[in-house]
């Protein structure tokens, strides 16, 4: 399923810290491409309250698994804050070009993105094996 911007569905407080987040890396370096992927995300998305965010959606922390569409190759993933990024051990920042393309996506839908060498790159979201919100989670 491909999916539009204005599709994607954020939490009021992932929204909140998303905000400030790019307010701060706009303040410190001036532009950057990531975080306009995540300002058109941000700027284009349904905002849900927390206790009411779909389980199949990808919120900030939760694990999700994708199959690669060239390779068909899954890998398992984690979205992250920049500062809890460790993209060896599955931790991805939201302000990388794959972590950008995650948020707000629903299980089934398919992802595009760029590496940054210029390679795009495709994958379907198969499952999310662990969401806050479904967990009752409200804050993290």
């Amino acid at each position: 399923m491909e999916v539009l911007a204005h599709e994607r569905t954020l939490t009021e407080l992932d929204h909140v810290r998303l905000l400030n987040l790019v307010r701060r890396d706009r303040r410190s370096d001036g532009s950057s491409a990531p975080r306009l992927a995540i300002e058109h995300v941000l700027d284009a998305c349904a905002i849900v309250a927390s206790r009411q965010a779909p389980p199949d959606v990808v919120t900030m922390y939760s694990q999700v698994v994708l199959q690669d569409l060239d390779t068909g190759l899954r890998s398992k993933l984690t979205l992250c804050y920049p500062a809890d990024a460790e993209p060896a051990a599955g931790f991805v920042s939201v302000l990388s070009p794959v972590g950008a393309s995650l948020l707000g996506l629903r299980v089934g839908c398919v992802t595009r993105w760029s590496t940054p060498a210029g390679e795009a790159r495709a994958a379907e979201i198969l499952a999310i094996l662990f969401q806050p919100e479904a967990s009752g989670d409200y804050a993290m």
